[in-house]
């Protein structure tokens, strides 16, 4: 698990604009070509099963979509980024990691938040989250992220997690201890499992960076 990395405003928008026109326009194509050319045919039918689900999706409940998104995401092998990509600190693509069929805590929650997004779920009710953990049955504290969806911006947030699939409030996932979340909007400190304290827009670093320049070079998602 990193540490957060983030980058500036105009950026997320213009890639959020970028992954939303990909999966409606020819680029969809050339993402499946891309996957079958890199990590085979069955990597071809889960970039396909994906944007299926960003079509078929569209029109359930936000509470459905959180549903179908962390159930879809959470099919993936959870590995670490050493085991998977021989580095340290990596976050793919959610095309990456699908064609790739492995990811880690930082790769569920980025790849679930930009589709939810596509599915038009509202920026501002979607977190990525980074959390202690705390991992039974030795109580093992560790680093981890997830995606947190705020019905409102005061409530307690749901939380949509790779180590458990079933989506909780925060309330319920005390094995969890906030820190703070981010998103195209801003950053924020935790405040026990509300939203907590804004702290400025979202600026600088440099895993962001360079999954921001891959988001433009790999096919369907310039």
């Amino acid at each position: 698990m990193s540490s957060l990395l983030l980058r500036k405003p105009l950026v997320w928008l213009i890639l959020l604009v970028g992954t939303a026109l990909a999966l409606e326009s020819d680029f969809a194509p050339q993402m499946i070509a891309w996957a079958k050319a890199n990590y085979g045919a069955a990597a071809a039918e889960r970039v396909q099963r994906w944007q299926d689900l960003s079509k078929s999706g569209a029109g359930l409940s936000e509470l459905d979509k959180l549903h179908k998104v962390n159930n879809f995401f959470n099919q993936i092998p959870s590995v670490t980024d050493l085991q998977h990509w021989h580095k340290q600190d990596y976050w793919a693509t959610p095309l990456e990691m699908l064609a790739s069929n492995g990811a880690d805590c930082e790769d569920f929650a980025i790849a679930k938040y930009f589709t939810l997004r596509e599915l038009g779920v509202p920026d501002e009710r979607l977190k990525i989250t980074y959390v202690k953990a705390q991992l039974a049955p030795r109580g093992q504290s560790v680093a981890h992220m997830v995606l947190t969806y705020y019905p409102a911006p005061d409530a307690e947030p749901l939380v949509l997690d790779n180590l458990n699939g079933a989506i909780k409030s925060a309330h319920d996932r005390l094995d969890l201890t906030p820190l703070y979340s981010f998103n195209a909007r801003g950053l924020w400190a935790a405040k026990e499992r509300t939203l907590g304290k804004w702290l400025g827009p979202s600026d600088d670093i440099n895993l962001w960076k360079d999954l921001m320049k891959r988001m433009e070079q790999l096919p369907g998602q310039r």
